[in-house]
């Protein structure tokens, strides 16, 4: 039963709702600056309701759902950043999905973590049952209301589109709210799986990955998975160029005069797609390494026998990334480029590596059954003689496993500094009885080897650094 406080407080809500709401009925739709005006009059209504006091109180549904209205629809640079960045503080201030002790998650003592989810809350998305609107029939009548997976995947599409080709000023705008959109909705993503994960790892209920954003978006009937996938990285490398190839002089037309008088808007536009431009990398990578880790978790539960036929069966993103970079070296070097979370890079590496370069000729029964072939120690071992790495430049080329080998070498020590500042000394290449030291001997052993099959290789700058730095710790060790 709704106690005396709750009530009040929903009756304060209620207040709010009908006076902000009543900001945007007044709107002239004829007059953009005035759309515009209201537009940003509600947003700051909403802010200093439930931001700007200490015990300022949530929006409602219909609120937060104007607010991602005005992210989607948004035809000018100010409402889009400031409806973009009121999303952002509102889900940091009031969390859908959140730990109950913080302190718990902290302590040593090995107790389980406890989730707090309230379903109430709005979300962005509507992949199933629940989830969306508090209100699904108004949510249903409101056009362009929650985004469904196939909206989700269009989106991702249309970002990749509009980044090798922006012919307008208008359209750089919708570029600009595109990549704003999907930023939140990674956000959103992000929120809800990550506290999930960290609960099921202590408590392997597989229940709660199973009812994630993330896990219903990927199992979702309205899309291809691998396509989603496969559209995701090559939105990537679109992205990935934009810094290079904007330039400001490609906003205006030397003979339209109109455009030279907003030369200043022009600019800002450029330069905000510049850095908004980074930051959807940084998310599409965000992203991609959260299906890893669900795919990681989901391998762990199959272990269990908590996976059932209803979860039904996904590739594994890394396998789909690995096939995909077979056939495309260019595409190789720059994933491995722009791909910052080294640990993810290295098992990338290393899983290429195990699909297309020889295993070791030699086996005795201690080392048969090993799985030091899947560390990059045992990769390193693949080229410890002639014989193997002839067999493996037969199969690989010596351009690409160069590429392989001084991307996995930088990620292996990116990984062993983490693990050491962590207080992590179980890693894996050490649980195989392998030290940093002999990492670095071995790479230059194995750069070695390659340069005695083919004479006339030329080092890639990328593997002469990685040459110079295994050197380099050698020489102060």
């Amino acid at each position: 039963m709704e106690g005396p406080k709750s009530k009040r407080r929903r009756s304060i809500r209620n207040g709010i709702e009908e006076n902000t709401m009543a900001i945007l009925d007044s709107s002239a739709p004829n007059d953009s600056q005035d759309v515009t005006d209201d537009g940003i009059a509600f947003l700051e209504a909403v802010r200093s309701s439930s931001l700007l006091p200490e015990d300022g109180t949530p929006p409602s549904c219909k609120m937060r759902a104007e607010v991602f209205q005005i992210l989607k629809d948004g035809k000018s640079i100010e409402l889009i950043m400031a409806s973009y960045q009121l999303l952002i503080e509102l889900d940091k201030r009031f969390p859908r999905v959140c730990l109950t002790d913080v302190n718990k998650a902290d302590s040593s003592m090995g107790e389980p973590l406890e989730l707090a989810v309230s379903k109430e809350d709005w979300v962005p998305f509507a992949f199933g049952t629940g989830v969306g609107y508090a209100d699904r029939d108004a949510a249903d009548e409101k056009a362009g209301g929650p985004i469904d997976s196939q909206g989700f995947q269009n989106l991702v599409q249309d970002i990749s589109n509009m980044a090798n080709g922006r012919d307008s000023q208008a359209e750089n705008i919708k570029f600009l709210g595109n990549m704003l959109l999907f930023q939140y909705l990674v956000n959103i993503l992000e929120g809800d799986f990550l506290p999930r994960n960290k609960v099921y790892e202590g408590t392997m209920k597989w229940t709660l990955l199973r009812e994630s954003l993330i896990n219903m978006l990927l199992a979702s009937r309205r899309i291809n998975y691998k396509s989603l996938m496969k559209d995701c990285l090559s939105t990537l490398l679109a992205l990935c160029h934009l810094p290079a190839g904007l330039r400001t002089d490609d906003l205006r037309s030397e003979n339209d005069a109109s455009i030279r008088q907003n030369e200043c808007c022009n600019n800002a536009v450029a330069f905000a797609l510049i850095e908004i431009g980074q930051d959807a990398c940084l998310a599409l990578q965000r992203l991609l390494v959260m299906v890893m880790e669900l795919d990681n978790s989901r391998k762990t539960a199959d272990t269990h026998g908590l996976i059932t036929r209803a979860d039904g069966v996904r590739t594994p993103l890394v396998e789909i990334i690995v096939d995909e970079l077979t056939y495309d070296s260019d595409m190789l070097s720059k994933i491995l480029q722009v791909f910052c979370d080294p640990r993810w890079k290295l098992d990338i590496a290393l899983q290429y590596f195990s699909k297309y370069a020889a295993k070791p000729s030699v086996h005795t029964r201690r080392s048969n059954g090993s799985t030091d072939d899947k560390t990059f120690s045992g990769v390193l071992k693949c080229f410890s003689n002639n014989t193997s790495t002839k067999s493996i430049t037969k199969k690989l080329n010596p351009v690409v496993a160069q590429l392989l080998l001084a991307h996995a070498f930088q990620a292996s020590i990116s990984v062993s500094l983490e693990s050491c500042d962590e207080g992590i000394s179980n890693s894996k290449d050490k649980a195989e009885g392998s030290s940093l030291m002999d990492i670095c001997k071995n790479l230059i052993s194995a750069f070695r080897s390659l340069r005695r099959t083919d004479e006339h290789m030329r080092i890639l700058p990328l593997a002469r650094e990685a040459i110079f730095t295994a050197a380099t710790i050698l020489s102060t060790k």
